[in-house]
């Protein structure tokens, strides 16, 4: 493992700055992680919805992880809008046989409504990519549809998606009744309270709890250690979000810590720490 954790991220790029692999690598640079990006797909979307998609080719995807883990490398990767068959295909295929720990954010419809995975590509993500995965991170909503369970129980829902395939299962806890991520990794259960913060400002909020994950694993924290990261990373987010920005509900802050540095000046201190 190199001194700065690599992170690969397999996802869609959002326009709009918010979600997708522009919060995945934010939230990377935040945990102290260097980035890098598989672009499956480019979205025109705005904090209003998303009016376009246009596709990658999966052969330009597989290429794109090839460049960088034969040269760069990577101590963790995760999957985030995978759009289509071919593309998880492609994914799945190049993950295949590299050993790297895999977070799979089962991302499949975006905040604002707009479908970002094909009805016909469930069954190619479930088959294909679930037995890859570390760990599944669905929000409610995506794990009652991709196990047809309707409950909130999220223990329910952490079981059943492990039964399906992933090594283990976090179900978020931004939806439903009760606050608090479920993480189930197949023998132990861990219920992990979080804040939920009342603002207009939660676009990205997933994809920036499943990068910080990622890039917890990649620092070799443990898998519970590495979900607690991400709530806090997550809730931070949201907390400092953006919800200025935009008609819409706007991007969660990820860096809102940093500011710029003067001409001549020094470099900012991370938050809490004395020069």
């Amino acid at each position: 493992m190199t001194a700065t954790p690599r992170v690969l991220t397999i996802a869609g790029s959002d326009s709009g700055g918010g979600a997708g692999i522009q919060a995945d690598l934010k939230a990377i640079a935040r945990c102290g992680g260097h980035g890098m990006t598989a672009i499956t797909a480019l979205t025109a979307q705005s904090t209003t919805g998303v009016t376009a998609i246009q596709e990658a080719p999966p052969e330009f995807v597989a290429e794109q992880m090839r460049a960088v883990l034969d040269d760069i490398g990577a101590d963790a990767a995760k999957t985030g809008m995978l759009f289509c068959a071919a593309i998880i295909e492609a994914v799945a295929a190049e993950l295949a046989g590299r050993a790297l720990p895999l977070v799979v954010d089962p991302v499949m419809v975006a905040s604002s409504g707009s479908r970002l995975l094909r009805p016909d590509a469930v069954e190619a993500l479930v088959t294909l990519i679930f037995p890859l995965a570390s760990v599944v991170t669905p929000n409610l909503p995506e794990a009652q549809a991709l196990t047809g369970l309707s409950t909130e129980d999220r223990l329910k829902l952490a079981e059943r998606l492990v039964d399906m395939g992933a090594g283990a299962a976090l179900v978020t806890g931004g939806h439903g009744a009760e606050p608090v991520d479920h993480l189930f990794d197949g023998t132990t259960h861990l219920p992990i309270p979080v804040a939920r913060h009342h603002v207009a400002a939660t676009h990205g909020a997933g994809c920036t709890h499943s990068a910080a994950l990622a890039a917890g694993l990649a620092a070799g924290l443990s898998l519970p250690d590495a979900a607690r990261q991400a709530a806090v990373v997550a809730g931070d987010a949201v907390a400092h979000g953006l919800s200025g920005l935009g008609a819409g509900d706007g991007p969660v802050h990820a860096l809102h810590g940093l500011r710029a540095i003067a001409q001549g000046g020094d470099p900012p201190c991370p938050p809490g720490r004395a020069r």
